[in-house]
């Protein structure tokens, strides 16, 4: 068992940028492709990743001093860590029960395909650690292996469930046709979609409309995505108390990430569509003509300038928020950057709208911060566990990603019944 487990976490360490070639050349094979069109699949896959996350690592990079910047000015002590998450993915797959959880996972996708209880094919297998985490926190509670892997398939099924239902407008807003995301910390911001539908049936509200194509219309040349990214990311780094010259280089970062993320978002599909298509072909011969979905991760979404825009107005907010907020005791960090990944669904369902993508994404944040600092308690034992370096000075520790995960919440308080 041992060396399976380190297989596995081998495997895992890896990253995205080989584990999607590897799943796109082999179901490229499966699908009856030759092999040199799977390989070009896969490698075409694989340096749009590359570039994406070089792209992700540039927002990473800029965002997270910026955000501990306008902490250190508000002068805010809150007791819990928000440690982000790839700290949180590396707790998750330190648990005992991580190595059941690719092969699980996969099998469970298999079943719903064939008995045809979902339409996405999820080859997004590194970000199964979001399965992995809700495993691993019910284990905390419960120390039953049995049950963990119960809350784990749960959680797959609600993700594939609101992937399927999500695809149709992932493909026409995002112009991604074939795709569907199945990514944990995105799936738990789908119940953002009802609010964002309720808020524009609000008489007034529903004429709140700037997207960036109104905005470039409106301004001309300086509505460009890449003067929105400069300007909000100016905006930042003046919030964050930065020289004149840091906030002209967060400004220009930005810039960057509103032109670079659209074209390395072209580049992979560019790879997956020839997968898609035999993927189709091949399901239409065995099960009659029949819509499939390949899930991807949530970072295909990031090439929209309204996700990158709403989640740069959404950094100060949510600094803000954490420190007004009655009740909230988590200190937002780590998970700021991943804003983005966050609110793909709520830009999607209100088509842009950057102002109700706002105002919506900033209630489901407020929520997630409550749900991080209640869960704090298990998550930090859940690094103990896995024998996690505690950041110095935190008393407890969380995430917005997952440990703010309002699916993760609701199954693990179901769990916790049985505790």
């Amino acid at each position: 068992m041992e060396g399976f487990v380190n297989f596995i976490q081998a495997f895992l360490d890896l990253g995205a940028t080989v584990i999607l070639p590897v799943a796109i050349f082999i179901l490229g094979m499966i699908f009856g492709q030759k092999p040199g069109k799977a390989f070009r699949s896969g490698l075409t896959i694989g340096i749009a990743f590359v570039g994406i996350f070089l792209v992700v690592d540039l927002l990473v990079h800029n965002l997270g001093p910026a955000a501990q910047g306008m902490v250190d000015r508000l002068g805010v002590e809150l007791n819990v860590i928000d440690i982000g998450w790839p700290a949180s993915s590396s707790i998750a797959w330190a648990s005992i029960v991580a190595a059941f959880i690719i092969p699980l996972g996969l099998m469970v996708n298999v079943i719903m395909l064939a008995t045809k209880t979902t339409k996405t094919m999820n080859v997004d297998i590194w970000n199964f650690w979001h399965y992995t985490f809700t495993a691993a926190m019910v284990y905390t509670i419960t120390n039953q292996v049995v049950l963990a892997l119960l809350a784990a398939v749960l959680f797959q099924i609600v993700c594939l469930k609101i992937a399927d239902w999500t695809a149709p407008m992932i493909g026409e807003f995002y112009d991604l046709p074939g795709v569907s995301i199945a990514t944990g910390s995105t799936i738990s911001y789908a119940p953002g979609i009802f609010l964002v539908k309720g808020l524009q049936r609000i008489p007034g509200v529903k004429k709140w409309n700037v997207d960036p194509e109104t905005i470039e219309k409106r301004f001309g040349i300086l509505g460009e995505s890449m003067f929105i990214g400069l300007v909000l990311g100016a905006t930042i780094g003046f919030l964050a108390g930065y020289s004149i010259g840091d906030v002209i280089e967060i400004g220009i970062a930005m810039a960057a990430v509103m032109v670079l993320m659209p074209r390395m978002v072209k580049i992979l599909m560019e790879g997956l569509m020839p997968v898609s298509e035999s993927a189709r072909e091949w399901l239409n011969k065995r099960f009659g003509d029949r819509e499939i979905y390949i899930g991807l991760d949530a970072a295909v979404a990031l090439g929209h300038p309204s996700v990158i825009s709403t989640a740069l107005i959404l950094v100060p907010i949510t600094v803000f928020m954490a420190v007004v907020l009655p009740g909230n005791a988590l200190l937002p960090f780590g998970d700021l950057a991943t804003i983005p990944f966050i609110v793909a669904f709520i830009v999607g369902a209100a088509r842009g709208n950057i102002v109700h993508s706002v105002i919506v994404g900033t209630i489901m944040i407020a929520i997630s911060l409550y749900i991080a600092t209640d869960v704090a308690p298990i998550f930090t034992q859940m690094a103990i566990d896995s024998n996690f370096n505690i950041p110095e000075g935190a008393g407890l520790i969380s995430s917005i990603d997952q440990g703010g995960n309002m699916i993760n919440y609701i199954i693990v308080k179901l769990f916790a019944l049985f505790s």
